[in-house]
């Protein structure tokens, strides 16, 4: 690709926004559905649709060709980690208001940083490092008085961990796989596994709870689609501060539909959490142009 096709952040950045949008209203969609939907149905059923959605984008990305891989182990463990940590996800902002997972799943970055040093075998800095000790106390502030949390809450910060790990085998996936095919290959596993333990967990849903299960995939898989093409054009240093946006739709979603205002706890918490997110981004931007 040309500089001018790389370099557009601006779209880049407006392609994040969009994409985060989508996903926090995947997350309200799922909790408008409730917990009597188990979280791997809700799981199978959005992997199932956006699998379909991504047929037309692989036929023109080249069809069958762009299926192709050399690294199905790494699709293997991308998609078991991913999968799951979608499932502790849902499970999560089916108990908790969205703004509190919204939150916690902001820490991305932090376990992204903390575990690209045994895996990636990244060097971290003791300012990065110091970075996402403090992160990791804002998770603790999120969570609230010990005597508080939830076990819920603490699915939500293992489905962080888990998507952690997503985020690192997709980075050395990009090395030689399309975005599309990594997209595919994940929902279709998603599919497949789902849909093996759907005899322990289905339950038939209303005509009108199929039409959100359909809006679930169908904004899970744009969202991943815009994400990974804001990556291609833009710099992540420059996109990747705009997935906190999401705390601000959460809060927003959870005011607006259920009348939910954030405890002190989640807003001590966000502002760690964010800051020490931004700091990391940064220090990472610095680190590439030395």
């Amino acid at each position: 690709m040309s500089r001018r096709q790389t370099d557009r952040p601006v779209l880049a950045i407006i392609m994040m926004m969009i994409a985060v949008a989508m996903l926090v209203g995947m997350n309200t969609i799922v909790k408008l559905i409730g917990p009597d939907y188990h979280a791997f149905q809700v799981t199978f059923l959005r992997n199932l649709v956006a699998a379909i959605v991504l047929i037309p984008f692989i036929m023109k990305d080249g069809g069958f060709k762009a299926l192709q891989t050399r690294r199905p182990g790494l699709h293997l463990i991308r998609s078991l980690t991913g999968l799951t940590g979608v499932c502790c996800y849902f499970f999560a902002v089916q108990r908790l208001s969205v703004g509190e997972v919204m939150v916690i799943s902001q820490a991305v970055p932090l376990f992204v940083t903390a575990l690209a040093v045994p895996v990636l075998a990244e060097k971290v800095g003791w300012r990065r490092g110091s970075a996402v000790a403090v992160g990791f106390l804002g998770v603790v502030l999120a969570l609230g008085p010990v005597r508080e949390i939830t076990t819920a809450a603490l699915i939500a910060v293992l489905g962080t961990a888990l998507w952690s790990i997503t985020i690192l085998t997709v980075r050395m996936l990009g090395a030689t796989e399309r975005p599309a095919t990594t997209t595919f290959y994940y929902m279709v596993f998603g599919t497949i596994v789902g849909g093996l333990l759907q005899p322990w967990f289905w339950l038939t849903p209303e005509i009108e709870t199929w039409a959100l299960f359909a809006a679930i995939g169908v904004l899970g898989a744009i969202a991943q689609l815009l994400i990974a093409h804001a990556l291609k054009i833009g710099e992540a240093s420059v996109v990747s501060p705009f997935n906190y946006t999401a705390i601000i739709w959460g809060i927003a979603i959870d005011l607006a539909i259920w009348g939910v205002l954030p405890t002190f706890w989640t807003i001590a918490g966000a502002a760690v959490i964010t800051l020490a997110g931004l700091y990391i981004f940064r220090r990472e931007s610095a680190a590439k142009q030395e």
